[in-house]
C-alpha cells in the first residue's frame, strides 16, 4: 500500500499528517478549524484516501497557519506517497458540479509545483471561515506535492458549494491521477524517466 506520514511542528503549528493512496475514504480529521475539517473528510471520501490529519496551532491569532500548514504537510505526504512514481496515470481533469456551482480542476503529477487558482468567492467568510484561506491551501499542497495544478470554477453562487466543488474536485482528479496504469508496466510516465 502506498502510504506516508508527515510531522510538521512550528511556533505556530503541531501538525500531524497520515496517508494511503490505495485506502476506502476512511477520514479522521481535527484541524480546530470545523469548516477545513469538513473540506478534508470530503477529500478523503471522494479521493478513497485514508487520511488522519491532527493540528494544533495558533487559531488565537488566526486560521491562517493552521490552514497553510496543513496544506503544506497533507502535499508532502503524498509525495512521500508516491515514491518514484512508476506506474501511475500522472495526468488528470474533472469538472465538478455542486448544486449551482461548476468547477474544473487539471492536475499533473509532474515534479514541477505550480498552481493556477481562477476562483472568487462571492463573500469573505464562510461562517467563520475565511474565503481567501482557500487558496493558501491549494498553493501550499500544490508547491509540496510538486503536481502543477489548475483550479477554476466556472460559474457559482454559493461560497460554500464553490469551496466543496474545489476540494471534493481535488480529490477525484488526483484519485486517477495516482491510479496504477496496467499499460505503463512499473514505468515513469514520462519521457525524461523521471518525474
Amino acid at each position: 500500500m502506498r502510504a506516508a506520514s508527515v510531522s510538521r511542528r512550528t511556533a505556530e503549528t503541531d501538525v500531524a499528517v497520515s496517508i494511503a493512496l490505495d485506502g476506502t475514504g476512511k477520514a479522521e480529521i481535527a484541524t480546530g478549524v470545523g469548516f477545513l475539517d469538513h473540506m478534508l473528510e470530503l477529500f478523503a471520501r471522494h479521493g478513497l484516501f485514508d487520511l488522519t490529519v491532527k493540528v494544533t496551532g495558533d487559531l488565537h491569532v488566526d486560521q491562517h497557519h493552521t490552514v497553510e500548514d496543513t496544506g503544506i504537510a497533507l502535499g508532502q505526504a503524498i509525495l512521500q506517497a508516491l515514491g518514484d512514481k512508476k506506474g501511475i496515470t500522472r495526468y488528470a481533469d474533472i469538472h465538478l458540479p455542486m448544486d449551482e456551482t461548476l468547477s474544473r480542476v487539471a492536475l499533473d503529477i509532474s515534479g514541477r509545483p505550480f498552481l493556477v487558482f481562477r476562483t472568487s468567492f462571492p463573500t469573505e467568510k464562510i461562517g467563520v471561515f475565511d474565503t481567501e484561506l482557500v487558496r493558501e491551501f491549494f498553493q501550499a499542497f500544490a508547491v509540496q506535492s510538486a503536481v502543477t495544478l489548475h483550479v477554476e470554477t466556472l460559474y457559482g453562487e454559493n461560497s460554500h458549494h464553490i469551496a466543496e466543488s474545489l476540494f471534493k474536485g481535488l480529490a477525484r482528479a488526483l484519485r486517477r491521477a495516482v491510479s496504477m496504469d496496467p499499460r505503463e508496466e512499473g514505468r515513469v510516465p514520462s519521457t525524461k524517466g523521471t518525474l
